[in-house]
């Protein structure tokens, strides 16, 4: 599916996520008609365990990481896509960011 809008999750170290979101705005993420800047986050706790080929930021291989962690989600106008895509890679921690990227439908063309 193609659309104009997306919306961007990403999952990051609580310590971390105002780095993040500066990045994500930075780059033209979170823009919501007259306001900029616009995210949401919750807390968690993410979970992973290294092979012996990472290089992770946490942890070491084959030890079962838990990580406090917020989600901070954000719309990403299709444009900007791949530069918000760049900017949050380059700033994230990780080794491999856990990324997710939804097609969205704007609700001001539905009404």
């Amino acid at each position: 599916m193609d659309a104009d809008l997306y919306h961007l999750i990403v999952y990051v170290p609580t310590k971390d996520a105002d780095t993040i979101r500066t990045a994500l705005a930075g780059a033209g993420a979170g823009s919501i008609g007259h306001y900029d800047s616009c995210s949401f986050s919750t807390h968690g706790t993410g979970r992973f365990r290294p092979d012996e080929e990472a290089d992770p930021a946490i942890g070491a291989a084959y030890h079962l990481e838990e990580v406090k962690e917020e989600k901070v989600e954000v719309v990403v106008p299709k444009a900007k896509l791949k530069e918000v895509l760049q900017a949050v890679t380059k700033a994230h921690p990780y080794e491999e960011p856990a990324i997710h990227i939804l097609p969205m439908l704007d609700y001001h063309n539905l009404i």
